[in-house]
């Protein structure tokens, strides 16, 4: 069971960045500039500290958000999907017209024990 997906627009998108920047590595954004989003850096760039936890990987890019989001996130799984539209953070995609978006659904009673067993 994985705590982020992404759909294949998702995929596509971080392949082109991939192929401009680099390695690359995403962090859920906890409402600072554009709200809360996720952004795209090149590996490394942004700083992850002790209170951020890395839910997974999402086409070889780890994907990170603060321990207090996880609180609230921790029973959804997040899917990180691609929208029109132009938003105002530091993210790689904006250039382009384009941003980075989740969307969520519930995790059900099953796969939340199946994600306790796997910790």
């Amino acid at each position: 069971m994985d705590r982020i997906v992404a759909t294949p627009e998702a995929i596509s998108l971080i392949n082109k960045l991939r192929h401009t920047h680099g390695p690359l590595m995403f962090h859920q954004s906890g409402g600072c500039c554009d709200g809360s989003q996720p952004m795209c850096f090149p590996e490394g760039e942004f700083k992850v500290g002790a209170s951020d936890v890395c839910l997974g990987e999402v086409d070889g890019c780890k994907f990170y958000m603060s321990n207090d989001q996880f609180a609230y996130w921790k029973h959804t799984q997040l899917i990180l999907d691609v929208i029109k539209g132009r938003g105002s953070s530091f993210s790689l995609e904006i250039p382009l017209g384009v941003r980075f978006h989740i969307r969520s659904r519930i995790f059900s009673e099953e796969e939340l024990k199946a994600l306790e067993q796997q910790q």
